[in-house]
């Protein structure tokens, strides 16, 4: 099988733009909601919010990878690398280089795109590594960069990259393109189809020994940022990390052509469910604080404490609803009281009941797009699905 990079037309990728205009205009559409939306929350709100977002991203990169981080441990780090108080939990390395990683691409993100910067986030995934040769550095090993699965002895290469012979070059001709079409450039590209290019191609040249998922992403981070003029708050990685499998098969059948239609549709859907998942993170930030203040002196300590830990699941909820047993859990509190606890929230407002005795499970009510309330509930979509 020939790739990308060997044929006659790379790296001059081909595509529709018309096919995802309406994508990019959703996209900076959805970015006023979020500058809006954000309006409503104090200081601290969107310190922290900033901080849970940020360190998802961390996480859910590095999930991709099959790499599990401590979400807690990361959340302490960046808000330490963000200038916010935090406590200083302890971390791994790994941790302490995906926190690094991504306070750098927040607080960076208008800077050009160089090989200093690359080097840097690099170093920063590898840290506390000792089987990396090229750590900072491009590789350099004569060896085939291939992606591979299944036995040793009969492994199936999904992708081969270029020689590392031939990578600073390439290099140096994507990073000329991607400082060439930032907004400021004088031949600007559309955020998404900046940003879905950006990362096909340098997964293409998978210039690094190691962590070029990540930083790949970290570039698409980037370019979003840039393509909004504002460090970007959009769940990219957790919503890719959503759709894994599908991820791996679209980068694979995009690393097979310059025609790269298929994988901007792809890309492009799945920038819009991210940034969908962020408005939808906010505006949950605002409920609380919302549903709180409306309740503050009406409830108590028990129904205090559950409601909090109901919100920190965040906006996909408790799978399956609060049952009384959870919030017996919860609280400590006794089945009697917790049945009249439960039934007073919902009397109200707070919860909404569905089902019946040892069936009953319970949602908190958020306001609707309209001002109408429902209850809250997880966020499903539907799998991305590859031939």
């Amino acid at each position: 099988m020939r790739w990308n990079w060997q044929l006659p037309d790379w790296p001059h990728f081909r595509f529709d733009a018309d096919r995802i205009r309406a994508s990019e205009e959703q996209f900076l559409k959805g970015s006023g909601v979020v500058i809006g939306a954000l309006h409503h929350l104090d200081a601290d709100e969107r310190d922290g919010l900033t901080i849970e977002l940020i360190s998802q991203e961390a996480v859910d990169s590095s999930a991709i990878e099959g790499e599990v981080l401590d979400r807690a441990s990361v959340q302490s780090l960046l808000a330490r690398h963000l200038g916010f108080a935090a406590d200083r939990r302890r971390a791994s390395a790994a941790e302490a280089g995906a926190a690094e990683l991504m306070a750098d691409v927040y607080l960076g993100h208008a800077a050009p795109l160089d090989d200093r910067t690359l080097f840097a986030w690099h170093a920063m995934l590898m840290n506390g590594r000792r089987d990396i040769a090229d750590m900072g550095r491009y590789r350099t090993h004569e060896d085939a960069m291939q992606i591979v699965s299944g036995a040793l002895h009969a492994p199936r290469v999904h992708f081969e990259a270029p020689p590392s012979e031939t990578v600073p070059t390439e290099m140096s001709r994507f990073i000329a393109w991607f400082n060439g079409s930032s907004p400021s450039s004088p031949d600007p590209l559309p955020a998404i189809t900046r940003a879905a290019i950006a990362h096909l191609w340098f997964e293409s040249i998978h210039p690094f020994e190691d962590g070029n998922g990540r930083i790949g992403r970290a570039i698409a981070e980037r370019a979003l940022a840039q393509g909004l003029a504002a460090p970007t708050l959009t769940a990219l990685a957790e919503t890719i990390n959503r759709h894994r499998k599908a991820y791996y098969a679209a980068l694979q059948l995009g690393s097979q052509s310059n025609e790269i239609d298929a994988w901007l549709a792809w890309f492009a859907d799945i920038v819009i469910e991210a940034q969908a998942r962020t408005i939808a993170r906010i505006r949950f930030l605002i409920d609380k604080t919302r549903l709180l203040d409306r309740l503050r002196g009406q409830i108590n300590e028990r129904q205090e404490k559950a409601l909090l830990r109901m919100f920190r699941e965040g906006p996909d909820g408790f799978t399956g609803g609060l049952s009384a047993g959870n919030y017996r859990t919860i609280t400590g509190a006794a089945l009697a009281t917790a049945t009249r606890d439960l039934a007073d929230l919902v009397e109200k407002r707070a919860l909404i009941r569905t089902g019946e005795r040892r069936y009953a499970r319970y949602f908190l009510v958020v306001a609707g797009p309209l001002g109408t309330t429902r209850p809250h509930a997880r966020i499903v979509t539907a799998p991305v699905q590859w031939p």
